[in-house]
């Protein structure tokens, strides 16, 4: 069952409520063209096939590998261009936050404030997106069980806040590499949130001697698969039409027209294991 507090937020769309969510969208908000191209095609996607979506780019980078890297095209244009996608389709919207002064601005645009793995033991930022009162998902860190992840729950709930979900993304496997273990997904689930698995950052290959970060996108259906045998409550699916000009995490993206496809294929699985 699609999570109440998420079915609160995707209210306008029609969907099937035994069906996982989805949060999807470019790793960065590009400009305002890709970010409205993506959102259209993604949202016409899920109406057909019940799908409640939850549109997602990342308004700054902060983590970047090479102090050459993009990191965004300013944090209240592309917050505003965030909301006006959310009005526009009927969506709602998320986007990552880094410090915990960025909170309640953010929190003026968007519908989640995502709270990025190697931030997701830190206290002030977890608090101070709990206090805006929206919908907090924190990414697991790669170097965190999901054992361990109930103290970030914690944190969260005792600042007032229970609209809380938890995403898996793999845990670091040597210096270049990341592995998923699928056993994190119910006991995350244990901590009573919803759990979604990142099926783009888990294949990711950080620590590149290029200062670029590289990736196993030809994965993310393996990846997308085995979640939602286990279990998942959503999908997290970072899609650039091509990725290969992408300004942000081109080598993890889903190309877009092969989301459609995959999204068919969960849906059918989806079904036969609920």
């Amino acid at each position: 069952m699609v999570p109440a507090f998420i079915a609160e937020l995707c209210g306008q769309q029609q969907y099937d409520e035994r069906n996982f969510f989805l949060i999807a969208g470019p790793c960065v908000v590009e400009s305002e063209e890709l970010i409205m191209e993506v959102a259209y095609k993604v949202k016409g996607i899920c109406n057909r096939l019940g799908i409640p979506y939850i549109f997602k780019a990342s308004y700054r980078k902060a983590n970047r590998t090479s102090a050459n890297s993009f990191t965004g095209i300013g944090d209240e244009t592309a917050l505003q261009l965030v909301k006006k996608v959310g009005e526009t389709y009927g969506l709602p919207t998320t986007s990552d936050i880094h410090a915990h002064d960025e909170a309640a601005p953010a929190a003026k645009y968007v519908d989640i404030l995502q709270i990025p793995a190697f931030l997701c033991r830190q206290t002030d930022l977890l608090v101070a997106a709990a206090e805006t009162g929206k919908v907090v998902n924190v990414k697991k860190g790669q170097f965190v069980s999901g054992d361990a992840m109930k103290f970030a729950v914690d944190k969260i709930q005792k600042a007032g806040n229970n609209k809380i979900i938890l995403t898996e993304r793999g845990n670091t496997f040597g210096y270049q590499d990341l592995v998923v273990d699928y056993r994190n997904i119910p006991i995350m689930q244990g901590h009573g949130v919803p759990v979604v698995m990142d099926c783009t950052h888990s294949l990711q290959q950080p620590n590149q001697t290029s200062g670029v970060t590289g990736g196993n996108p030809h994965l993310i259906g393996i990846i997308a698969k085995a979640a939602i045998a286990t279990g998942a409550d959503g999908l997290f699916i970072e899609t650039h039409p091509n990725p290969a000009v992408a300004k942000s995490d081109g080598a993890n993206m889903l190309r877009l027209d092969l989301l459609e496809d995959l999204l068919e294929k969960l849906v059918k699985l989806r079904k036969a294991v609920v």
